[in-house]
Parts: structure tokens; sequence; C-alpha cells
């Protein structure tokens, strides 16, 4: 386990060709994170590539991850990918098997498995050496595929209750770095969408109350499940979903620090 326990901040990805937005929140950030987690084509809307923002971001000074999902790629799409984070200095990846698309049809060429053994062995440095890039792959909290455990780190479902977190966690076996997933519910109203929508990431009733009473109970639980998390000593560190508060989130933990 590494001394530095890790805050991977998920940005709201741009809608736009504008990156101002983004930029925005890795300067908001900053003083928290120690990475970003850049989404691609997020709930199924188009986004400017998770690559050029990633890329983006690392001029600022920052370290990025960029996620790639296999809903939108064939292999020779993937491998235009790949070429083009090479290019540009992008190493850190997340795949995901990705969003139902809000317009047009899932491509079913590319399965997360199969991005995870190419991009093991894609050419990227200038003598073809192979093996460059740090690969994560989604997990919930079930009994992981043998083929995951070739990845480099684990990012694992949003979910709410540390107990149940921790006894998946000390029943995994894993060698590399695992994250478990934090979201900031900013409304009872997204509460109940998500759960409705989404049921492996349902909100306790508990939690929808809190928020309703409270608009910004949303970020005090999200930001004490971090502590929680930190303190076990189980994870390497957490993957932060701040949504649209994420000012707030940033002022809390920055109190923390």
């Amino acid at each position: 386990m590494p001394a530095e326990f890790e805050v991977i901040c998920e940005v709201e990805p741009a809608t736009r060709s504008d990156l101002m937005h983004v930029r925005h929140q890795i300067g908001v950030l900053s003083k928290v994170a120690t990475a970003f987690l850049i989404p691609d084509n997020h709930l199924g809307r188009a986004t400017v590539s998770s690559v050029a923002v990633a890329h983006e971001v690392a001029r600022m000074g920052g370290r990025a991850i960029a996620c790639l999902n296999a809903r939108d790629r064939n292999l020779l799409g993937f491998r235009r990918d790949l070429l083009t984070a090479a290019a540009y200095g992008v190493d850190d990846f997340l795949f995901v098997y990705g969003d139902r698309p809000a317009s047009g049809t899932r491509n079913g060429d590319l399965t997360v498995r199969a991005m995870l053994r190419e991009a093991r062995s894609f050419p990227v440095g200038p003598s073809g050496t192979t093996g460059g890039f740090r690969l994560g792959v989604t997990s919930g909290l079930a009994p992981l595929p043998a083929w995951k455990r070739d990845a480099d780190a684990l990012f694992v479902q949003v979910g709410f209750s540390v107990p149940t977190l921790l006894e998946w966690r000390t029943s995994l076996e894993f060698r590399g770095s695992v994250f478990a997933g934090v979201m900031v519910v900013p409304s009872a109203a997204m509460a109940r969408k998500l759960s409705a929508e989404v049921p492996q990431l349902q909100v306790p009733e508990r939690v929808v109350a809190l928020i309703e009473r409270d608009p910004d109970a949303g970020v005090e639980l999200a930001c004490s499940l971090i502590a929680e998390i930190r303190a076990s000593g189980l994870f390497d560190g957490v993957h932060l979903i701040p949504v649209s508060r994420y000012r707030e989130v940033a002022a809390r933990l920055e109190r923390d620090v």
C-alpha cells in the first residue's frame, strides 16, 4: 500500500469545444486531487476526446487518466486512440464498457477484455517497445474475473456502505491499485433518478432523506466516506465523482488536509 492515499477526481466532461469549464475544475480541485479522470462520451453524449483533454490537463501540470469505452469503437478506432495517446504522452487509462448511448447504437466489435489485451501489446515507443501504458478496469462488489487481474488498477463501483466495501476488499486478490468509488449526490431528485436508472448504484433512503433536509449533506457524506475508506488502510485511494459540487468538495477536503 503506498504512503500516499490518492484522490482521483472525475471531471465533468466538455460537451462543447470550449474547455474553459474543464480548466476551471482542474484549477479548483488541484489542491486536493492527486489525479483527474477524464470521462469518454459520458452518459452516452458526445464529448471532447478524453485523450485530448488528458493532454490538456498534463499541460496544466496535472496527472490525467483518460477513460475509453468499448461502446463507440471498433478495433481500428481503438488503435487510433492508443496511437494518438502515445503521440501526446498520455499513458494512463481506464477501460469501460460504456453507458447506453443517447443517440445511435452500441458498437459490438470491441470488449473491455479485448481492449486490455490489445493495449498490452501495442507498440508505444519509436523502437516498437510495448507495455508503456498503465491500464485500469472497473469492478463491482463481486468476485473478480480472472482476466481483470491483468490490469494495473481497479476502479470500484460507487457505494454508500463502508462495511460492505471493506468486506469485499478483504476477499479480493489483486496485485494492482484499488480505488473505491465515492459520489457526491447533489440532490434528492438526482438520488432517486440514479436509483431508478442504475440499480447497482442504489442510493439508500436514509441518504435521500438527509439530502432532502440539507442540500449540503451529499458533500459531507462523500467526504466522510473518503475519511473512513482512508482510515481502513485497505485502499490505495478513491475515485471521487463530485459532479456539479466540485467547489464545495474541494473546500471541504482542503480543510482536512
